[in-house]
């Protein structure tokens, strides 16, 4: 029987609380127990969703250097390899033990972050966390076989200070009742500083639409609340807040199951939540355990919640989809086995969306197709049991997912999560890492909060995606008899036009809405014409590379102004604090920026309306404008990859939009078939809110 080898120990100094997103300096101590052969390592592994700065060895004067010194008759090399350990530990730091050994009681130093020539520090990674774990591993036998220490050190990474206050309210509310309403502190990560805070509100006399304005004294913040819709006590519909997308550290996301779900409930105040963990990651305990937590959880007309897992086949095989349960106790059934790293399973596996399909049950699952890493392949699908598609989260926009299903005929609603991996759900910030967006939510639209009309509203694809904002939206179409149809329903006709009414109250101002019948765009509407034009310009980039994983766009670019100069600027999506706009003149801009799919920009006020032209460069195009020619219609320029496009377009002054948008239209061209009827509304700020379709069906004449 061999022995138990002493593997050593580990510490960190200072090991105090430390600053999301903050520069800071951490040594790392690793003391010897057994003995360490020349070529064998220690490993430094953290998990995958750390936004972290990347540790480096060759610029001390720069961020994120890190020195290594050892004690022991021996070097020691230094690597970085951002895939190094398996998943969930991929980031990992290789110390290669060369030109001798490490005997017992031997250290090794390594500072994170070594100030001592000229370097700012290591910037930690952006979002809070409990447990952040330098997990730790040696190879003592020179063998490539590491062994874990029983104990890694971790650091507790806490919130910066409030920089922002949100103020949440029901989106509906009953005219003449009290009401509570929310308000939340985040610093510059968009980490939520403490529980929201309750207020009461006496509630509203009249009919109509309402904001909240309130302020934190204390930290000298205001806060304008979501649109909030005062209607009579006998209408019974209300509108509900959803983020049914992410991830603990059981999997590959951050904190536990029950922090992820005590933050969606307690911090960001969503109505509705659910789990996601990659099913090749979940084993059967843990597969209990998301049972039994959402369980918990669930509290009718205060909180939602549904037991589910991330089906994650390789992308030819289904790609990423979202399984849900109405209840508790269902079967998961996995696209593969390999990360259960030797934990028996009772479950089948299904390695096929049409395996997955066939094996979930008819009246208690629901699936959304989405993009994360995978994207799903959608050209495999079941009507009725995959009933949404996931427009936009974290990882970025991605409108052609939509189009394709529509395009392929599928009656689906539209959706949005976050798919955050930094336990956030409700309110998942892109931080410094690979994503891209703030996450997003959706909103159902049921009569009661409770499992089963909320299942029920899914079911009927009675909800919209919003891109992390609270707007309200309402889209009717009603039939030459008088029938009427909401969002998500089939309406048939024998004869058209249909009348489609559009309300929509926004979370700022409403630049537009675009009317499309399935991807036809067919009309566009906007709050404003050329007349109200002004000085301000707008310019947007977006798009993304492929589908796939490697979609980040580098739109780091520069804008030059000659005979006219810059006023004001207004970013928009600069998500990331450490890539903002800065201006170097009053004629000159430049900017570091990221896409994923969605959209980032500027607004522009300049002192001439008309005056001289703008050059801008971003990494892949260069163009220059005339300022006089920049008007209503957006100039597009396109530069391939996925939708990868430069915008520009007018505005007018400041204030001339206004948030709340209705109009009702005939629409008489109609195929025969199905008529997916949609909406896409667009915000001043970059916010996108999008519909899910009415589908009219014109019966053959």
């Amino acid at each position: 029987m061999s022995q138990q080898l002493d593997l050593g120990t580990a510490a960190i100094y200072p090991n105090t609380p430390v600053t999301a997103g903050s520069l800071t300096t951490i040594r790392f101590v690793y003391t010897t127990g057994h003995c360490i052969d020349d070529t064998g390592y220690i490993r430094i592994s953290f998990r995958y969703a750390g936004d972290f700065g990347t540790p480096q060895f060759d610029h001390p004067e720069a961020p994120n250097f890190c020195s290594v010194q050892t004690t022991g008759d021996c070097r020691i090399e230094p690597r970085w390899d951002p895939k190094g350990n398996v998943r969930p530990w991929g980031k990992s730091l290789y110390l290669k033990v060369m030109g001798g050994y490490l005997d017992q009681d031997d250290e090794v130093i390594v500072t994170f972050g070594d100030t001592s020539h000229g370097s700012s520090g290591w910037y930690i990674q952006t979002f809070t966390e409990k447990t952040f774990e330098f997990k730790t591993e040696v190879d003592c036998f020179a063998t490539f076989q590491f062994k874990e220490l029983a104990d890694s050190p971790v650091i507790q990474i806490i919130p910066d200070s409030p920089v922002t206050l949100t103020c949440i309210a029901p989106s509906v509310v009953s005219r003449d009742k009290e009401f509570k309403y929310y308000t939340r502190l985040q610093d510059k990560w968009g980490n939520i500083v403490e529980k929201a805070k309750e207020h009461n509100h006496p509630g509203y006399s009249n009919e109509g639409i309402y904001e909240i304005v309130e302020e934190d004294e204390a930290y000298s913040l205001n806060a304008v609340s979501n649109p909030i819709r005062a209607v009579s006590e006998h209408e019974s519909i209300r509108l509900w807040w959803g983020d049914l997308h992410g991830q603990s550290e059981e999997t590959i996301g951050t904190n536990s199951i029950e922090d992820y779900f005590t933050y969606a409930r307690d911090f960001s105040k969503v109505n509705i939540a659910a789990h996601q963990g990659n099913d090749f990651q979940i084993t059967d305990e843990f597969w209990n355990t998301i049972n039994v937590t959402t369980a918990n959880f669930y509290k009718p007309v205060s909180f939602v919640t549904f037991p589910g897992y991330e089906w994650s086949g390789n992308t030819p095989l289904g790609g990423d989809r979202n399984v849900y349960f109405k209840n508790d106790g269902n079967e998961i059934t996995r696209s593969h086995h390999d990360l259960l790293l030797g934990s028996p399973s009772i479950h089948p596996e299904s390695l096929t969306a049409k395996d997955l399909f066939d094996r979930l049950p008819d009246k208690d699952a629901f699936v959304f197709a989405h993009v994360g890493g995978r994207y799903s392949d959608i050209s495999l699908h079941q009507e009725g049991l995959e009933i949404g598609i996931e427009v936009h989260s974290a990882w970025g926009t991605f409108e052609w997912l939509v189009a394709e299903a529509l395009h392929r005929g599928y009656r689906i609603g539209i959706c949005a999560n976050s798919d955050g991996h930094k336990g956030r759900p409700g309110a998942s910030y892109p931080g410094a890492g690979m994503f891209g967006s703030l996450g997003g939510l959706t909103c159902f639209i049921a009569e009661k909060l409770d499992r089963e009309h909320i299942y029920e509203a899914i079911m009927k694809r009675h909800f919209y995606a919003t891109t992390g904002n609270r707007p309200i939206l309402s889209v009717h179409a009603e039939s030459p008899d008088g029938r009427t149809a909401m969002m998500g329903d089939v309406l048939e006709i024998q004869s058209s036009p249909i009348t489609l009414h559009v309300h929509a109250i926004g979370t700022h101002n409403i630049e537009g809405i675009e009317l499309f019948n399935g991807t036809d765009g067919i009309e566009f509407r906007r709050l404003y014409s050329e007349k109200d034009l002004s000085s301000r310009i707008k310019i947007i980039w977006s798009g993304a590379e492929v589908r796939g994983r490697g979609r980040m766009v580098n739109q780091d670019g520069s804008l030059t102004l000659e005979g006219n100069s810059i006023r004001r600027i207004t970013p928009i999506n600069f998500w990331n604090p450490l890539k903002t706009v800065e201006q170097t003149g009053t004629d000159r801009l430049s900017w570091k920026s990221v896409t994923t799919g969605g959209l980032a920009g500027m607004i522009l006020d300049l002192e001439d309306q008309t005056a001289g032209r703008l050059e801008i460069h971003l990494s892949e195009i260069r163009i220059k404008e005339e300022i006089c020619s920049i008007n209503i219609n957006p100039t597009t320029y396109r530069y391939g990859g996925l939708d990868k496009k430069l915008e520009l377009y007018r505005l007018p002054s400041e204030g001339g939009i206004g948030k709340e948008f209705q109009f009702s239209t005939e629409i008489s061209d109609l195929k025969e078939g199905d008529n997916p009827l949609r909406v896409r509304v667009t915000q001043e700020d970059g916010h996108l809110f999008y519909s899910s379709p009415i589908y009219v069906v014109r019966e053959k004449n």
